[in-house]
């Protein structure tokens, strides 16, 4: 097959068109990419349960914590169903754990743990998220917070496994760094990885007898970004090259009710003053067979990774930031709980965003710019986009339309340069998507109204493929942001397996679409982003990870050859792409002017391979040679993949795939591997 490529330019391509999507579901930020690896450290979980519309919770606040040495009653982290409550002892190590209240650390988080040992070598335990995983010869940053009640003794932190000592550290009772709140001591301490281990025990030993209260228990790998951001899955975003990021949801923005959903000012002071919530996926696929209380109902928010946090991490992979405010409302699928639009409560809302934009760029004498500068930031973050609302709609009680209304007044009254992203709804082919359309196009005649308008899609990969013209007819008064989309070649909690290079080339097929209509398409991320293997509650999603590994999926290969090789403005193709998908080829074509390049992306959905010929015109004629990148299968599946001290079943990775170089002259013809998708620049 022969490709005409003309120099005839046509639509400027966002430079930040390609983004994240980020948000804390398959434990993505506590347990994933917030590199904290006690869980638990502030003694605040609770656990999760109910049916929809109908949430409880109830305090469990020893949660992840056992007492140690253990005699037979060793009970922590996810490895079992622990039952709710406050206590836990043991005869055999003659010690007692107890959460109790009272002269707290943090007024934000009442709770806190009391140790009393009768002999020495006395302590206790967390597994973290799934066990505790060290690399030999890496130092892990310790901190916790004690208050010495009737104690003279020292600390002596270890990590162990099946009796053997893999790293550890001692630090006297007397040697804190200074009293904090209510006689609350901090003590730091540097544990040393002697050996590689996964699936092991934090301890922490009382060397005589005695009774401790202790509090905020947080361990750090010092290879940690910033010392926030787990390194491997940081470097994961940031090979992206992402221009934008989208936060920290998803419905996590709404909760499934409005006390829990997602508060960023609960998260702008110190760690171990943020408020810890229930995470709205922990109830996420409750039914009545299991007592509405899933296996993940103790997924909880520390807040550890917060608006300060997001901010910077978007600072640090060079990502335009985009947090998503909520309008009051809880999340429309779970609830109809709703503060009504002309009520003190819904002015707070509006106001949450005019101090959202001044925390992130207003100066120093700001009262929200200041908490930036105290928090280690006095420079601006440079926000310029602002999501109103995140999968709502309108219906005859919830009336969105009139919130953001009410939100882009009051925004662009202070801040008229800020950049708006509505709502379509949660799916493109409903009422609720073209009811959201009628509204914005009313205001079409306001150029500053909305910058665009947030379409999700989780299809199969069939209509990906059959929607490839899909915005070819949009019309181009209001612009798309693509924010949630992924093929479902199957789908369900714990399935990397629903990640294939099927489902990723439909997504590459359509994201051809995308760049062929850059002047209506101007930002588009893929949905969701992070997947801790054994502890996803939705699939497919972009990087699995666990414990020590990255399992990258076809799907975020396809994203990174597109962020990476986006042109400044598309290419006039002349209607060819229509006939080439009558082959099962789908392509797209784009100029960097910088670069002085062409760059074909092209999709070989065919079983079998096909050879296609580049035909540059003669503006084009001294361009004699390309260099390609070529995704493809990879062979066999890999195997299963067993968690060690999880206590779970194997789970399967996500399909095996191959990225692949090549080079060759321009004139010749370029051979597409089956089911391949593959970028050409010249």
């Amino acid at each position: 097959m022969e490709l005409k490529i003309n120099a005839d330019r046509c639509a400027k391509i966002m430079p930040d068109m390609i983004g994240l999507f980020f948000e804390d579901i398959n434990y993505a930020a506590d347990g994933g990419l917030y590199a904290e690896m006690i869980e638990n450290r502030s003694f605040e979980f609770v656990r999760a349960a109910g049916d929809a519309r109908d949430y409880f919770f109830e305090y469990d606040g020893l949660y992840g914590w056992g007492v140690f040495p253990a005699g037979g009653n060793a009970v922590y982290g996810m490895a079992q169903d622990v039952p709710c409550g406050t206590s836990l002892s043991d005869p055999e190590a003659s010690i007692t754990l107890r959460a109790v209240q009272g002269s707290p650390l943090s007024e934000e988080n009442p709770h806190y743990l009391r140790v009393t040992a009768e002999k020495a070598d006395s302590g206790f335990c967390n597994q973290g998220y799934g066990g505790i995983a060290l690399k030999q010869g890496l130092d892990y940053h310790l901190t916790f917070f004690a208050r010495c009640v009737s104690y003279r003794g020292s600390f002596c932190a270890k990590v162990v496994k099946d009796g053997k000592c893999c790293a550890s550290a001692v630090v006297s009772c007397e040697d804190h760094c200074g009293e904090t709140f209510n006689y609350f001591r901090k003590y730091r301490m540097t544990l040393h990885a002697v050996e590689d281990v996964t699936g092991a025990l934090f301890v922490l030993l009382l060397t005589e007898p005695g009774t401790v209260e202790f509090d905020f228990i947080s361990l750090f790998p010092a290879d940690a970004v910033a010392g926030i951001f787990r390194r491997d899955l940081f470097d994961a975003l940031k090979a992206l090259k992402p221009g934008f990021m989208r936060f920290p949801g998803g419905c996590i923005v709404e909760g499934n009710t409005l006390s829990n959903r997602y508060r960023y000012k609960d998260s702008l002071t110190e760690p171990w003053n943020r408020k810890n919530n229930w995470n709205r996926w922990a109830v996420h696929g409750n039914c009545k067979e299991n007592g509405f209380c899933g296996q993940y109902s103790h997924y909880n928010q520390t807040l550890g990774l917060g608006y300060y946090e997001y901010f910077l991490l978007c600072e640090c992979i060079g990502a335009a930031p985009l947090p998503v405010m909520n309008v009051g409302f809880a999340c429309q699928y779970q609830s109809t709980e709703q503060v009504a639009i002309n009520s003190p409560e819904f002015a707070a809302f509006v106001q949450d965003a005019l101090d959202l934009i001044e925390f992130a760029n207003g100066g120093t004498d700001t009262k929200w710019g200041a908490v930036r500068g105290k928090m280690g930031h006095p420079q601006p973050f440079g926000l310029t986009l602002l999501g109103i609302g995140n999968e709502q709609w309108q219906t005859q009680r919830a009336d969105f339309f009139e919130r953001y209304s009410a939100f882009e007044t009051a925004v662009h009254n202070v801040y008229p340069d800020i950049r708006l992203i509505g709502s379509a709804g949660p799916d493109i082919t409903s009422e609720r998507y073209t009811a959201a359309w009628d509204f914005y196009r009313r205001h079409a005649d306001q150029p500053d109204f909305v910058y665009a308008v947030d379409e999700h899609y989780y299809v199969r990969p069939e209509w990906l493929y059959e929607h490839v013209d899909f915005y070819d007819e949009y019309p181009r008064d209001i612009k798309v942001f693509a924010g949630e989309y992924a093929a479902h070649p199957a789908s369900g909690m714990n399935r990397p397996d629903a990640n294939t290079l099927e489902g990723a080339l439909a997504e590459a097929a359509f994201l051809t679409n995308l760049e062929r209509n850059a002047d209506v398409v101007v930002m588009a991320s893929y949905a969701p982003l992070f997947a801790r293997l054994g502890c996803a509650q939705w699939s497919p999603d972009m990087i699995w990870f666990d414990a020590v590994d990255v399992y990258p999926t076809a799907s975020y290969y396809v994203q990174q050859l597109y962020s990476c090789n986006m042109g400044d403005v598309t290419l006039d193709t002349k209607g060819q792409e229509k006939e080439a998908a009558k082959d099962g080829l789908y392509y797209s074509v784009s100029y960097s002017e910088k670069e002085n390049e062409v760059i074909v992306k092209i999709v070989n959905s065919n079983d079998g391979a096909r050879a296609v010929r580049l035909r540059p015109d003669d503006a084009f004629a001294a361009h004699k040679n390309y260099r390609a990148r070529t995704l493809a299968a990879a062979g066999d599946r890999l195997p299963d993949h067993g968690l060690p001290g999880s206590g779970r079943a194997a789970h399967r990775l996500p399909e095996a795939v191959s990225v692949t170089d090549s080079d060759g002259a321009v004139s010749e013809e370029i051979l597409l591997p089956e089911k391949s998708f593959t970028v050409v620049r010249f």
